[in-house]
Formats: C-alpha cells, structure tokens, sequence
C-alpha cells in the first residue's frame, strides 16, 4: 500500500481504524496521548526552525 493510497480512506475504514484506536488505548488515555503527540511535534518544528536560523 503506497502512502497515495492510505490518504484516501473511505469514512467506513476511518470509522473502523478508531474504534480499534479506542479499545486498544481506551477512551481515557486518548486525549494524554494526542496531547504528548502535539507537544512531540511543536518540538520537532521548533527544533528544524532554530537549525535553519543562522548561528552568530
């Protein structure tokens, strides 16, 4: 499966992958884990900006 591929999920297997997300993780540990995801990816954004800013 090519990433083309995978960014176009129809409603019904988008429906079924978080069902899946949310029994695996449960309902209460969802919101932790997207926020640790947020701040993962601010991070790495802030990381990438710094290097491409010039050093003096």
């Amino acid at each position: 499966m090519s990433v083309n591929q995978l960014a176009f999920l129809s409603a019904g297997e988008a429906i079924l992958i978080i069902a899946i997300i949310l029994l695996f993780f449960g309902a209460t540990r969802i919101p932790v884990i997207a926020r640790n995801l947020g701040k993962s990816v601010r991070e790495f954004k802030d990381a990438s900006k710094d290097k491409d800013s010039p050093r003096e």
